[in-house]
């Protein structure tokens, strides 16, 4: 092996916060057919000239075939249970009060900094990921900054589904520059809000959820902290996989109004065979930097987007069929969270494995972007 290399940072807290309110299968089945019966009633005699496809109906058990999710945890679900409107209920809060999704990122973060021993006023870089953000300013890293008592700054990146670890390699790069010693990651993922919920082929994909990382110098770390040995990054354009809203909305009135092309839509089949061998390569050059093998790698915390697609990116890594060990699936509890999906199967999964175990956190979204950190268990 090639002499050691290692960025000097590593990972020593992380924290999961998901709202209580479940969302499952067959429930949203039921709201999602009536919508469809509803929208094929009022347009049967367009249907019947050959004028209009039909909506199709949706199941429980295509959609665990589809993508392998069995619920998902949602902000709320009675707008999305209502056939009538097929969106969450999420009141608009005043200005003087703390939004949304930095509520979702201070409660993932308190969890993160309470497992590395630190308090909010040990924090000197906030950097938050995540690939909706409900404003672009203030910046929603700064707002937590202050809601936990940080200091030094904050920010916020957009990467689409590949975010979070964005923002991890950006923290971990302050540190190790000396820009910041305890940098707080936060992915407050409230991905409900940008979802087209009546449509079939995606309106069981998302659920919301929050995780957080802390990063420090490795001097600094506890035993069984994880050390970041390196990082990589890479995108290459895409049109696959859009979410359009944004502040021009209001200024074309052909399309304001438009949730087919304003909400996230995208061609899950061309992203699926293009993404899976991406991502293979991506991950195994990544490794090989470092003389090792997907073999010698104890653990794949794989972007939770699609089940299916999870397993055969571990299959083409290894091999062979891999074990739920040795690539978490989480996405069948939490549904896709977006860019949080690979932290929270690090945070959720990380535990069990030995000092000197390395790990391989690797992302892939919108873009197309991607992201991976090679860590080693202290």
């Amino acid at each position: 092996m090639s002499p050691r290399t290692t960025t000097g940072t590593s990972i020593t807290g992380h924290g999961i916060w998901h709202p209580e309110t479940i969302l499952d299968n067959p429930e949203l089945c039921v709201a999602f057919n009536e919508f469809v019966r509803r929208q094929n009633a009022k347009h049967a005699d367009e249907i019947a000239a050959g004028k209009r496809e039909p909506l199709k109906e949706s199941s429980p058990e295509f959609i665990i075939k589809a993508s392998g999710i069995i619920h998902r945890y949602v902000e709320d679900k009675t707008g999305l249970l209502d056939p009538d409107r097929m969106c969450p209920n999420i009141k608009d809060r005043p200005e003087d009060q703390l939004s949304i999704q930095a509520e979702y990122a201070v409660n993932a973060g308190k969890r993160a900094l309470e497992r590395a021993g630190k308090t909010g006023e040990d924090v000197d870089l906030v950097v938050l990921g995540c690939s909706n953000l409900q404003r672009l300013y203030p910046a929603i890293a700064i707002e937590v900054q202050d809601a936990i008592g940080a200091h030094g700054y904050g920010f916020d990146i957009s990467l689409g589904c590949s975010a979070a670890t964005g923002a991890t390699q950006l923290a971990s790069q302050a540190v190790r520059l000396g820009q910041a010693k305890c940098a707080l990651v936060v992915v407050p993922e409230l991905t409900t809000g940008h979802m087209n919920w009546k449509e079939r082929d995606s309106h069981f994909i998302f659920g919301d959820a929050a995780v957080a990382l802390v990063i420090e110098p490795t001097a600094n770390a506890k035993p069984g902290s994880w050390e970041i040995i390196s990082t990589q990054m890479a995108s290459k354009w895409s049109n696959t996989i859009r979410n359009n809203r944004g502040y021009l909305d209001r200024c074309d009135p052909d399309t304001e109004n438009d949730e087919t092309s304003k909400l996230f839509h995208q061609q899950g089949r061309r992203v699926f065979k293009d993404v899976v061998p991406m991502a293979e390569k991506f991950i195994k050059d990544h490794l090989a930097a470092h003389d090792l093998t997907p073999q010698q790698t104890a653990r794949f915390w794989l972007h939770q987007a699609n089940g299916p697609m999870n397993a055969l990116i571990a299959k083409r890594l290894l091999g062979r069929e891999s074990t739920r060990e040795e690539a978490p699936i989480i996405l069948d509890e939490f549904g896709n969270t977006a860019s949080a999906g690979s932290l929270i199967a690090f945070s959720r999964h990380n535990e069990d494995l030995p000092a000197g175990s390395y790990g391989m956190m690797a992302s892939f979204g919108a873009g197309y972007s991607l992201g991976s950190l090679l860590l080693q268990r202290q």
